[in-house]
């Protein structure tokens, strides 16, 4: 009865032949979780995937903010999709969760009113020229890596364990709202029991801490940040959630949002300026690993290579338990070699 259940939190996910969008924000915050992700799937899994240079936003922060009407929105998205079938794809990948949540949108309105699937066909053709074919499978990144975590596990130098002690480190996994309470039917887990980050985890050695604000918004809300009067809402929902994890003493935090973790990682620090409080035994704050830089350090990237340097909260302390090497005087070096000068910035 229990796998009967279960069974109704499944979803598919493709093998191969993925085509990929990039995030806006994600290549403004960590744009190193991209660039893994394609080094993953491409080199360590060997699967073709396709990363568009003639990709573009899928105005999920100005539809959300009230600024894109959702025609305009479609249309922009149909673009996306002619793009993919122009190239011969059938499975579009978007690397951010809002992206994602907006793609289902958009495909379930579709499903429920052709005539609006009618009006934008018109419109991009209109508009561009262009034609396009519905995906057949709208997967996010973080599906995919869970569904070949045990493939990838064989190939890693390391696990979630303290290199010291042996113990699994704990680890609070965030999941984004528009990944999971968007369309719960898109996610392995449903919105109850998201799997993705926590089925990661625990493959690769790690112990999952379960607490009372674990499905809490991370507090990023778009209006509650992108207008400044509601920044104090925004920083709340941060602090409420950082609040509940402290007792538990989590080694670190893996999410599957770009919004989610620039703002676990940046509102501590501002927490620590206007108040003092890390929420730490050390007084460093609790590091904040995208899913990307989470696998690409268990498979042994250089931790500056995923872009480890732009967090607010420093990794050191958790590469350090887990044994992963790095060199310090190579953190801020440039393309050039030489150590980026922050002066007049």
């Amino acid at each position: 009865m229990e796998r009967k259940f279960w069974k109704n939190y499944q979803k598919d996910i493709p093998d191969n032949n993925y085509y990929y969008e990039r995030s806006c924000i994600r290549q403004s915050f960590f744009p190193g979780s991209e660039t893994t992700f394609l080094r993953i799937v491409g080199d360590v899994l060997g699967k073709q995937i396709e990363d568009d240079q003639n990709l573009h936003t899928c105005t999920g922060i100005g539809y959300h903010a009230d600024v894109v009407p959702f025609e305009t929105t479609q249309t922009i998205i149909a673009r996306l999709f002619s793009l993919m079938s122009e190239k011969g794809y059938r499975n579009f990948v978007p690397s951010c969760v809002t992206s994602f949540g907006l793609l289902n949108e958009v495909v379930e309105t579709w499903k429920h009113f052709p005539e609006e699937l009618q009006q934008t066909r018109d419109f991009l053709k209109q508009a561009t020229g262009r034609e396009f074919e519905i995906p057949e499978y709208i997967t996010h990144p973080c599906d995919i890596i869970y569904k070949f975590r045990k493939e990838l596990k064989e190939k890693m130098r390391f696990q979630i364990v303290n290199q010291k002690t042996g113990e699994p480190l704990r680890v609070v996994e965030h999941i984004g709202c528009h990944y999971s309470k968007v369309f719960p039917q898109a996610v392995i887990g449903s919105a109850e029991f998201p799997q993705v980050l926590a089925g990661m985890v625990e493959e690769w050695g790690g112990q999952v801490i379960d607490y009372p604000e674990r499905r809490h918004c991370c507090g990023f809300g778009f209006r509650h940040y992108l207008i400044m009067a509601n920044r104090g809402y925004s920083i709340a929902n941060s602090r409420k959630k950082f609040e509940s994890m402290e007792p538990y003493h989590p080694d670190f935090i893996v999410t599957n949002c770009p919004g989610c973790t620039m703002f676990l990682d940046r509102w501590q620090y501002t927490i620590k300026e206007m108040e003092g409080k890390t929420y730490d035994k050390q007084g460093n704050g609790i590091p904040v690993l995208t899913y990307e830089e989470m696998t690409g350090l268990l498979l042994g990237f250089n931790p500056w290579d995923l872009g480890l340097q732009l967090h607010q909260i420093s990794a050191e302390p958790l590469l350090d338990k887990i044994g992963i090497p790095y060199d310090k005087e190579q953190k801020y070096l440039g393309k050039s070699g030489k150590i980026i000068d922050f002066k007049g910035f």
